[in-house]
């Protein structure tokens, strides 16, 4: 990428609902260009899509925890599985596999700290692949609205 492309995205990670033309003035081309080079970054899979922002307490998911994760035995058939598992579940917002002491950490958002309770006792407990887990709740969370290329 060069140093318009880095704009280009840096840009559409703050405000990507902004027109083409709106854009290309912000990063100082013509908009031909500009919806050319945002066509090759979606091509190149640097954009892979966009979404919207939501506020999870409106969507009755007060209360967010991440889950930590042993399966066993550990194996891809294993570890695949348990994935696709706690992505069809309702309350599981993200899953990471990781290297460690764990196999997986879930992010889950639920209604109260009684629904985080239910949850593991119904979902997870009752898992043959389970070897442990425990749970941390998150007081809060802030991620980063605009992630930039680093250098080689």
């Amino acid at each position: 990428m060069d140093e318009i492309d880095a704009a280009i995205v840096a840009h559409l990670q703050a405000h990507a609902r902004q027109t083409n033309r709106d854009l290309a003035q912000a990063v100082g081309v013509a908009p031909s260009t500009c919806l050319e080079r945002v066509r090759l970054l979606r091509d190149r899979g640097i954009i892979t899509g966009f979404h919207a922002e939501v506020d999870l307490g409106a969507l009755n998911r007060g209360v967010q925890a991440l889950l930590h994760v042993q399966v066993r035995p550990l194996s891809r058939t294993v570890i695949e599985g348990f994935k696709a598992y706690a992505m069809g579940l309702p309350e599981v917002l993200s899953v990471f596999v990781v290297a460690g002491g764990d196999d997986f950490l879930v992010h889950v958002g639920v209604p109260g700290v009684d629904s985080l309770h239910a949850f593991l006792m119904d979902k997870f407990s009752g898992r043959r692949e389970i070897a442990g887990f425990r749970s941390s709740v998150i007081y809060q969370h802030t991620r980063k609205a605009v992630i930039e290329p680093l250098d080689p």
